[in-house]
């Protein structure tokens, strides 16, 4: 299973890579929602990173499984909300709001949190396309295909057979 958690870290890892090359490189500041959604991606790929230096047994697995799932849906979750704000007519567009790191030295962190998972007017704005889909629709398609991962493995991790008992071995009834 060691592998698979792997696989999905650097998934993870890729994409984040990407992410940094579009703001560093390219110029594409990431909106709020953007950012919630990088720290759902760094999320994914912390647990499956662990997952793979702790390579548990069965149950581990299967916990673990759980959790990246959970991460990827609020990940999924965060990008459907984005895509929905790309979507929405102009004039229902909400204002823009404040940068991440203003509204974190002035605001309460509840407001900031609610202001994050809101999401503002610059989310809404679409940047950069790649075969049609924006960002967030590919970020939305990720986080999709890494929740179903993740719940494959959680199964597969659940209807795998018990490893041996490897306390004792007996040999006619008797401990050696």
């Amino acid at each position: 299973m060691r592998i698979r958690f792997v696989l999905a870290a650097a998934v993870c890892a890729l994409l984040l890579a990407f992410g940094y090359y579009l703001q560093y490189f390219q110029g594409l500041e990431p909106c709020p929602l953007c950012l919630v959604q990088r720290y759902f991606f760094i999320a994914v790929a912390a647990t499956c990173l662990a997952a793979a230096i702790h390579a548990p047994q069965r149950a581990g697995n299967a916990v673990y499984g759980g959790i990246a799932a959970l991460f990827a849906a609020g990940g999924l979750a965060t990008a459907a909300r984005q895509v929905w704000l790309q979507h929405l007519p102009p004039d229902q567009v909400p204002q823009c709001g404040p940068d991440l790191y203003f509204m974190l030295e002035n605001f309460p962190l509840s407001r900031t949190l609610k202001t994050l998972l809101a999401g503002t007017g610059e989310c809404a704005v679409v940047d950069w396309t790649f075969l049609g889909l924006s960002i967030a629709e590919w970020s939305a398609a990720w986080f999709a295909a890494l929740l179903a991962y993740a719940l494959w493995l959680t199964v597969r991790a659940l209807r795998s057979p018990r490893a041996p008992d490897a306390t004792f071995p007996e040999v006619n009834g008797r401990y050696r």
